[in-house]
């Protein structure tokens, strides 16, 4: 990323993102865990739902790829997914939250290996897991309460095992779907599977639930800005800047995190947090360590041919002047 457009839009999403772990640990004091993913994914849906038929874009599944896609999306990336997060951050704090969830990224390559026949896996691999096991094991010892804290990150880590396998699975798959309206399907697909999973562990619905200023807050801020803004701001990342560059959002979320929950809700900070989420940064270098060489050469390459002069062409490595309009040739710059 060296536009400052891009770097612009990589800071909001690191901000809605981060400061949505702020939101859910507000929500979690009033309303059921699972309940409160649901209604949050109810927003989003509608506002996804709203935008595809804004822009007339096609919506009803055709191949079975595009279902495929839907239910793996629905399921797995999104409900699963946030069923374990949301509980589990019952247990523990907003920034220990962000910063375990930081493992996926980590599990992915592992998960793919298994998965897609076209995955190798490397020694740095297995390093890169290994560390960042000892920083999420770094994390959970700080808490010393079986029943609270190591739940809690127990139920993180199935986070984010559920969220790599889902992602991982959707590679298997091409969507005939416009990305809107799969992600319209995928959100309501979701929001439905919480909504069921809620009433079945526990009896819960919106209609029984005691709402106050805070939690409708919490909520409205989910719901529209960090899941329906947040996901709008990915994907426009994501193709202006490629995969390995909107990846790194996964450790710009937990900073925000950690110092908004510092901030608004007390939430202190320990040196084993810190040396934890350290490891687990390094552990994803490890794990990401070709695309990242690549990231970096092509852009010093980038910045290199920025600071050519109008009349300078680069070929091969080597620059060239050009020659004024009674000249053809090109000669070596200086």
């Amino acid at each position: 990323m060296t536009k400052l457009e891009d770097v612009l839009l990589f800071g909001a999403l690191a901000l809605v993102w981060g400061t949505a772990f702020t939101a859910i640990e507000i929500g979690l004091e009033t309303l059921p865990p699972l309940l409160f993913a649901a209604a949050r994914l109810d927003i989003a849906a509608v506002i996804f739902v709203g935008a595809v038929l804004l822009g007339r874009l096609r919506w009803r599944p055709r191949t079975k790829a595009d279902l495929a896609l839907i239910l793996s999306n629905g399921i797995l990336v999104i409900g699963a997914h946030f069923a374990f997060s949301f509980i589990g951050q019952s247990y523990v704090t907003s920034g220990v939250a962000a910063i375990v969830l930081s493992f996926t990224p980590i599990i992915t390559p592992i998960i793919a290996i298994r998965v897609l026949s076209t995955e190798r896996i490397y020694v740095t691999d297995v390093v890169g897991l290994c560390s960042g096991l000892a920083g999420v094991i770094a994390i959970a010892i700080t808490g010393g309460s079986v029943d609270g804290q190591l739940l809690g990150i127990g139920l993180l880590l199935a986070s984010a095992v559920v969220f790599a396998l889902g992602s991982v699975l959707t590679e298997r798959w091409s969507a005939d779907l416009p990305t809107m309206a799969l992600h319209a399907w995928a959100m309501g697909t979701g929001a439905v599977f919480l909504h069921v999973t809620a009433y079945a562990y526990s009896g819960a619905t919106l209609r029984n639930v005691t709402w106050t200023p805070s939690a409708a807050a919490a909520l409205t801020y989910l719901g529209v800005f960090a899941t329906a803004g947040g996901f709008l701001l990915y994907f426009t990342l994501l193709e202006r800047t490629g995969a390995t560059n909107i990846s790194l959002i996964n450790y710009a979320t937990p900073i925000v995190a950690t110092v908004f929950g510092a901030a608004l809700l007390g939430e202190g900070i320990t040196m084993a947090t810190v040396a934890g989420f350290a490891l687990i940064v390094v552990g994803f270098a490890l794990c990401n360590i070709r695309p990242l060489w690549r990231l970096t050469r092509d852009t010093s390459n980038t910045a290199d041919h920025d600071l050519l002069e109008r009349d300078e062409v680069r070929i091969q490595g080597n620059v060239y002047k050009t020659e004024t309009d009674s000249q053809t040739s090109l000669q070596p710059g200086d």
